[in-house]
């Protein structure tokens, strides 16, 4: 990604690679700064509905000449579907992505079994993916559809 610095104190901002960044809900100003540090699709894995969800994210985006795909993933029911969605999302963008939902614990299990399907090591992927949460020991409610998600298939 280009010159600028990280937007870091954007919730569980996550840096994976120079091209993929990653991150729970966005701010009215995110979209901004996003840009100036060369993001160029933001991919929104958040139901609209949610109380911290950004309004007309998509629109805030596009003024700052940023592509949006919104994949909207229900929090308690993540599906085998899902995958090849987020997958095709990034493989349409040859610039740099911001994958975000609202705490970065959706992002963080689409990422883990992503990276597993291009052969990044257990411990490598799996370590990513703790700094974000570990669905195996939330105890969230929804914590084991999660669990069982990244057991699943990868995509």
């Amino acid at each position: 990604m280009e010159g600028a610095a990280d937007p870091a104190d954007i919730r569980a901002w996550q840096r994976l690679s120079g091209r993929v960044t990653t991150s729970g809900k966005l701010s009215p100003d995110d979209p901004a700064r996003l840009a100036r540090i060369g993001v160029r699709r933001v991919i929104n894995l958040a139901l609209n509905d949610h109380p911290e969800a950004l309004a007309d994210e998509g629109a805030r985006l596009a003024e700052h000449g940023v592509a949006y795909t919104h994949i909207p993933v229900p929090f308690d029911a993540p599906g085998e579907d899902h995958s090849p969605a987020v997958a095709q999302a990034l493989a349409e963008e040859d610039g740099a992505v911001h994958v975000h939902c609202i705490m970065n614990w959706r992002v963080a299990a689409f990422f883990y079994r992503w990276h597993r399907a291009q052969r990044m090591p257990e411990g490598e992927a799996r370590a990513l993916m703790a700094a974000q949460w570990e669905p195996e020991t939330s105890e969230h409610p929804a914590a084991s559809a999660w669990a069982r998600f990244i057991a699943g298939p990868a995509s």
